[in-house]
């Protein structure tokens, strides 16, 4: 297996198949793939994992199918591209070497690697559109190739030290990372609309990936510019919207035309 990541903005990775070698992703995620590349829809992969296995993967976020990628009698090329602008990290996973990442942060993996769910809790129903907050687990062994949105900052924290970050801004973490979600105290939930502000709370050892232009967010700023059905909305939100909100839906849908 040969792989490399092509692009800057809206990277790809390509992924080189010999003969019977295979790669799994969600459903829905393949970009582009050779004519030797056979696909096989699961409803489980990386290890199996049974019926348990496979709902605390979508409870994590993750899709009910798995596809797997697989060379038949020939080489061949299978490419997955980020959905949003921003960076793919690949990761040597080993029974005591996993990660969390976020819950649209798994794109693919070698076989043997398991995905499940790392971490749950919720937030309120203003904070990522009343979903709460969660990450998924990845395991198993193997290489998982993650895709993380916006710039990406690397923190490596020695034990003891904690960063405490927006939830929205955590990318990646390897399991041994102490995580949980804290409240700031003396703020007035009248402000911020009875949710108040959670930040994440993450310490050391381990390695942190940090993403700046979390989904949620990025979501809730092009929102302001829509159109609105009520009272007609108004001039020039309206129009900006409809342009922005064509290109940004354009870029999130996966939209050819």
């Amino acid at each position: 297996m040969q792989t490399r990541i092509q692009g800057t903005v809206m990277p790809v990775l390509e992924v080189r198949l010999d003969p019977n070698e295979s790669i799994f992703a969600e459903s829905g995620e393949l970009s582009w793939m050779t004519s030797s590349i056979q696909m096989t829809t699961h409803t489980q992969m990386g290890g199996g994992g049974g019926l348990l296995g496979m709902f605390k993967r979508v409870v994590g976020g993750g899709s009910f199918f798995m596809t797997e990628y697989r060379a038949v009698q020939a080489t061949g090329e299978v490419a997955f591209a980020t959905k949003v602008p921003g960076h793919i990290v690949p990761v040597s996973v080993s029974p005591g070497n996993e990660y969390l990442v976020h819950r649209h942060g798994f794109l693919c993996a070698t076989p043997q690697v398991t995905i499940g769910v790392g971490f749950q809790q919720s937030l309120g129903a203003g904070i990522f559109g009343g979903d709460g907050f969660l990450l998924q687990r990845v395991g198993g062994s193997g290489t998982a190739w993650l895709e993380l949105s916006g710039e990406l900052i690397r923190k490596d924290l020695a034990p003891g030290e904690t960063l405490r970050v927006h939830p929205g801004h955590v990318g990646a973490f390897q399991a041994s990372v102490n995580f949980q979600i804290t409240t700031v105290p003396g703020i007035k939930h009248a402000i911020f609309g009875g949710d108040g502000i959670f930040l994440a709370a993450l310490t050391g050892p381990g390695t942190v990936w940090l993403q700046t232009l979390p989904i949620s967010r990025l979501a809730h700023q092009v929102a302001e510019y829509l159109p609105s059905n009520e009272g007609g909305g108004g001039g020039r939100a309206v129009v900006g919207g409809g342009l922005l909100g064509g290109i940004v839906g354009s870029l999130l849908s996966g939209d050819d035309n």
